[in-house]
């Protein structure tokens, strides 16, 4: 199981790396562009936090067990993914979005659901 939650966290680090850099790298409007419609309902400054939060959430899941300083870090790291995925299923739900914008949503906040389940539960780092 251990290793079902590493490969677990990894695919959740490179995603919210990849959804986190584009939301830091790009503006508003490439990312309205980009298919992202919900960007144009938020401010600028809240789509840079939002980037900055997902690439945080990326470094937390892999890097403090990686180097064994902090590993606790890593279940912390994976409910505030959780916690973003929620927002953003609410966000694409308020905006009356076809269901099929939800999902990657959806799908990353069951896996990192999982991720802290297993390091917070019955397979935590020692």
């Amino acid at each position: 199981m251990n290793v079902v939650l590493w490969i677990a966290a990894i695919i959740l680090a490179i995603a919210m790396l990849g959804a986190g850099a584009m939301k830091l790298l790009r503006s508003r409007d490439q990312l309205v562009g980009a298919g992202m419609s919900y960007a144009e309902h938020f401010p600028p400054g809240a789509i840079k936090l939002i980037g900055l939060l997902e690439v945080l959430a990326a470094i937390g899941l892999v890097l403090p067990p990686l180097v064994g300083i902090a590993p606790a870090l890593t279940p912390l790291a994976a409910t505030g993914v959780a916690l973003l995925m929620i927002g953003a299923i609410i966000t694409h739900l308020r905006l009356k979005d076809p269901l099929g914008q939800a999902v990657p949503a959806i799908v990353l906040a069951l896996l990192a659901i999982f991720v802290a389940w297993g390091r917070f539960g019955p397979y935590p780092f020692a």
